[in-house]
């Protein structure tokens, strides 16, 4: 490194943000993760022991996983290697297994190697690691917020443990802080700041076990902050909250946060609570879900969850769906709200649901019955040489519609598909269906 290269980066130690500066150097520097990282846990003993397995942090952003590789590169004996998946491609992992399996044969030396976001790898990219963490030449720890079992090839990822970090907990996030204003060389301790308790409370509350959310918005909100009479510069709540402005939502649409959110809405419709319905709605709505799609789900639960229950609730589902359309966005979340909480309150049947799942199951797998000649219809046939049946007896011939026939086929004849419920409207419909069949009873 020439002497500019140098000054460079001694300069961007100094101004990089607070969260990079106040990175854990060892493990005790280390906060939260005490389920792998505690005494004799596995991750511990791995690092401290310098026997180190192919692994993914798998975790939210801002829970330690740059920093635990950091951490091994520290500690390890090994040749430690370092790749964003963002800008490396198969040229510079090719590069980087060549200089691992130079100092293996040189040195006996093994290679770490830290690619970052590993999951941005397409299939090629990933297959090209695969030989060499096959055969030990590369210790392969990959970081990714995105769930690894559907991000990263299957043959990778059998040769290679998930280890899942979780959000830090309150009381890692207020260790942190209190860290960051007390270290007068890495972190914020030169200034003379005073911040009030509802402060942290709310810094707490909007990095939502982010330390790197955290620690940056402490930072944000001290450097635009003017020192009163006295030299100090008073963090308050309303000065956090003037800095952030909005709090981010952790949140994507394609990835396990909107499929986990997405289906506790659903569950939450099924099970009768309007208030995490409404709650998980919002958050969709907050972080940007296409409210189609959100309109989608409520038709779908109105007629898989609700169904004959409340014949009603699919009316008002396909409404809420084409208020979205009329009014738009924001004002498009009232009939949104109002459909879910409906599905919420609503009785609840589920019996077309498995009805049609039932009745599909047989179609696939048993013998077609035919159709019953009296229920064919051959009249739109041209040439068509055959009588119709007329066995036919028309309902609408009989006492209130309605004349005792076989509709199914007679392999199927005695078959059962729909069983209503005693919720709501569908007890109605099976006291009716329970006197016109015999086989219901």
């Amino acid at each position: 490194m020439d002497l500019f290269s140098y000054n460079m980066e001694k300069q961007l130690d100094r101004e990089a943000p607070l969260a990079e500066r106040m990175r854990p150097k060892t493990l005790e520097e280390f906060v939260g993760q005490k389920h792998i990282l505690e005494e004799g846990k596995f991750l511990n003993r791995a690092i401290k022991a310098d026997r180190l397995p192919s692994m993914i942090f798998y975790g939210p952003p801002g829970t330690g996983k740059t920093t635990l590789a950091m951490i091994i590169a520290n500690t390890t004996e090994m040749n430690f290697e370092k790749l964003s998946a963002v800008t490396s491609g198969v040229k510079d992992i090719r590069k980087v297994t060549e200089i691992a399996e130079e100092k293996l044969k040189m040195y006996s030396k093994r290679t770490v190697l830290f690619i970052d976001e590993i999951h941005r790898f397409n299939k090629s990219q990933q297959d090209a690691l695969l030989p060499f963490v096959e055969r030990g030449i590369i210790i392969l720890i990959g970081a990714t917020t995105e769930n690894p079992y559907f991000e990263v090839n299957k043959a990778l990822l059998s040769r290679m443990t998930v280890i899942q970090l979780e959000s830090l907990k309150d009381k890692d996030l207020k260790l942190l802080l209190s860290r960051a204003l007390k270290d007068d060389r890495r972190g914020l301790g030169k200034n003379n700041i005073d911040i009030d308790e509802d402060a942290i409370d709310y810094l707490i509350n909007i990095a939502d076990g982010d330390a790197r959310m955290i620690l940056n918005s402490l930072e944000l909100a001290v450097l635009t902050t003017t020192k009163d009479g006295e030299g100090k510069i008073l963090i308050t709540r309303e000065v956090i909250k003037d800095c952030i402005q909005t709090k981010g939502i952790k949140y994507d649409k394609a990835g396990d946060e909107h499929y986990d959110t997405v289906s506790a809405f659903i569950k939450s419709m099924r099970g009768s609570d309007p208030d995490a319905t409404l709650y998980w709605l919002a958050k969709m709505i907050e972080a940007g879900e296409d409210p189609k799609f959100i309109g989608r789900r409520i038709i779908i639960s109105a007629s898989e969850d609700v169904g004959n229950a409340d014949p009603q609730a699919l009316n008002i589902a396909i409404s809420a769906f084409q208020a979205i359309d009329i009014i738009g966005m924001p004002e498009g979340r009232i009939p949104l709200a109002q459909a879910a909480v409906y599905m919420a309150c609503a009785p609840k049947s589920n019996s077309s649901y498995l009805g049609i799942n039932n009745a599909l199951k047989d179609v696939r797998n048993e013998k077609i019955g035919l159709v019953p000649s009296y229920l064919r219809d051959n009249s739109y046939k041209k040439g068509n040489k055959l009588k119709n049946d007329d066995n036919y007896k028309y309902p609408h011939d009989y006492p209130n519609s309605y004349v005792e026939q076989q509709y199914l086929p007679n392999e199927f004849k005695n078959k059962v598909y729909y069983v209503p419920t005693e919720n709501g409207y569908e007890r109605k419909i099976k006291e009716k269906l329970n006197k016109l069949f015999d086989k219901r009873k």
